[in-house]
């Protein structure tokens, strides 16, 4: 990850911001000259009105440029940290959006969620500082130093002692604070994954009463997060009195010193005036550095996690692919020997030597216990992990010399999980496809069983889906799901245990559109549902009376292929297929 490349773009912006506030520097230090020539005039009896007239003027003049500098360094510095922190954000989700499963693993969601707001937050607020400090607090404290030593310089003395004093002093906050600030923002994504995954699933936390137990998580989450921002702020609280120690401690000496001076004219009042002044804003910048430090220890904490995100490397890429420009045409699927293991340093195969060949066209029912990687074969096939051993291949070419977007634009699958989005039902079912007619979405619609309860609705496809598809049932959110894959018109059209939640007369007015023979209620002629004819289909059930009519069934247990075969085969030749059906039907064979 390089920097660079966010601030590049708005480079005029980088410069300008810090260039405006040396306008202000200037002004500040100037300032103090044209007041000891009115204060030494003053005291000596010598000052006249042109002269105290000219001396206001020219001190207008630099609090205009003053003002000037400092609205065009703020405004300028805004610009450049917002236009940093927009861009930076976007490569951050884009860069989550090329995850595979794999890597997601290694962050949890309300990790990622902070990392994309608050880190990013912090980042740009540091810019923002740094680009209105970096170049005035030096450059004051810098100027006001030379300019104290050109009026005085034994008095300047009492610099050579305060300055690195100070400096050792909130150097050692600085470096004490600096770990601390890290686990701050660990404790951040402890508490955010605790409130989104309360909030996500609060029906499931009401319906087992367990209010209290979220209640309990959460205010550990918080008191975590409480004391490791307690233990940051305990360092960090030193900063302010240990400046405001050094800074009276300074002015304090300086009075000491240059009093007698004063007294015994070997310096003017007015001198000592701006040479206080000056002392003032030399310690005022350390403050201003000092505080940018402060601020850079959380900012680089935050900017560490970001390029966490940013260099993860990613295990799934289309990079080294031979036919980019090739897409899915026919959806023939082939298993080639393919192992996979979900933690790669594991001995444990969750799919072990499969060896698989699918006809396009095919109807193919998956059967098993929970956990034998049934939903792993299938994932195998758009890519979203990658075997360890063997090949995938889809229409006799290897997944892996597709390119990403063109393989699984072929592939509609249907997850366990089944999950709607903020929006409109049209909006949703078009994920399959923006460009549809209202014509084609209402007939896959009538394939999925949803069209009857989606025009009972009042607003028909136009009602509102809320987040998450909360405001509509199990089975009804199963059914927009298959309508939108089915949408997708894809070569290859995975179920995963997609009508769970559906009764079975529903079932099987869906199965009865997968096998080719239509619905009973067909309101619309028939040249939309000819892909979905030829479509390579997968259904993973718990139920046999999901797969039954399959034109073959697979039955898998512990990663490995028991059985193929029809339902009547099945019975036949296979034990594990018919227990199965003996424990769901209550019969014999």
């Amino acid at each position: 990850m390089k920097w660079s490349k966010y601030i590049k773009p708005y480079l005029a912006f980088f410069i300008l911001g810090p260039l405006c506030m040396i306008v202000e520097v200037v002004g500040e230090v100037v300032m103090p000259r044209l007041l000891a020539v009115v204060i030494n005039g003053a005291n000596k009896g010598t000052l006249t009105v042109p002269t105290s007239l000219g001396v206001m003027g020219l001190m207008i003049l630099t609090a205009l440029l003053m003002m000037g500098g400092g609205i065009g360094g703020a405004y300028f510095a805004s610009k450049a940290s917002v236009y940093f922190a927009a861009d930076l954000r976007e490569d951050c989700y884009r860069r989550i959006q090329q995850y595979s499963f794999a890597n997601i693993d290694k962050f949890s969601t309300g990790s990622l969620v902070t990392r994309l707001t608050n880190d990013i937050t912090q980042v740009q607020n540091f810019i923002g500082m740094v680009l209105r400090m970096a170049l005035r607090a030096p450059g004051m404290m810098i100027a006001a130093l030379v300019m104290a030593i050109l009026l005085n310089p034994p008095l300047s003395v009492v610099f050579a002692v305060s300055i690195p004093t100070m400096l050792l002093a909130v150097g050692g906050i600085v470096w004490t604070g600096f770990p601390r600030f890290g686990k701050v923002q660990k404790k951040v994504d402890g508490l955010n994954s605790a409130v989104q995954e309360n909030v996500t699933n609060v029906r499931v936390v009401k319906s087992f009463v367990r209010e209290d137990f979220e209640n309990e998580k959460f205010h550990a989450a918080n008191k975590e997060l409480k004391q490791a921002g307690i233990n940051a702020s305990k360092v960090m609280i030193f900063m302010s009195p240990v400046m405001t120690l050094f800074m009276n401690g300074t002015i304090i000496a300086v009075i000491l010193i240059g009093g007698p001076m004063v007294l015994d004219t070997r310096m003017e009042i007015g001198d000592l005036s701006a040479f206080l002044t000056y002392v003032a804003q030399i310690l005022s910048s350390l403050v201003m550095i000092t505080f940018l430090l402060m601020f850079s220890s959380r900012a680089l904490a935050s900017a560490r996690r970001i390029r966490e995100v940013m260099d993860e490397k990613l295990d799934l890429t289309d990079v080294d692919a031979k036919h980019k420009d090739l897409a899915v045409k026919e959806g023939a699927i082939t298993f080639k020997n393919v192992s996979f293991r979900y933690y790669k340093n594991s001995e444990e195969k969750v799919l072990n030597n499969i060896n698989l060949e699918i006809p396009a066209g095919a109807t193919v029912g998956i059967i098993g216990s929970t956990g034998c990687g049934k939903t792993t074969l299938v994932s195998m096939i758009p890519r979203l992990y990658d075997c360890d051993e063997g090949e995938v291949l889809v229409d006799g070419v290897n997944v892996k010399d597709y390119s990403l977007y063109n393989l699984r634009e072929g592939v509609s699958m249907v997850l366990q999980k089944n999950t709607l989005f903020s929006g409109t039902v049209a909006e949703n079912l078009r994920w399959g496809d923006e460009n549809v007619s209202d014509e084609e979405m209402k007939r896959m619609a009538v394939y999925a069983q949803a069209d009857k309860f989606v025009s009972s609705f009042r607003d028909g496809y136009d009602s509102q889906i809320e987040q998450g598809g909360t405001n509509v049932s199990g089975g009804q959110k199963q059914r927009l799901c298959i309508a939108r894959a089915l949408l997708k018109k894809p070569k290859i059209l995975i179920l995963d245990d997609s009508t769970s939640a559906v009764d079975t007369a529903t079932e099987a007015q869906i199965r009865r559109a997968f096998s080719n023979k239509g619905t009973e209620d067909e309101i619309i002629p028939d040249p939309y549902t000819e892909n979905l004819r030829r479509a390579t289909k997968l259904i993973i059930a718990q139920r046999i009376s999901s797969v039954q009519d399959a034109d073959t069934i697979i039955v898998m247990d512990d990663g490995v292929i028991t059985g193929m075969g029809t339902h009547d085969e099945l019975l036949k030749d296979n034990t594990e297929y018919r227990e199965i059906y003996e424990s769901q039907t209550g019969k014999g064979a």
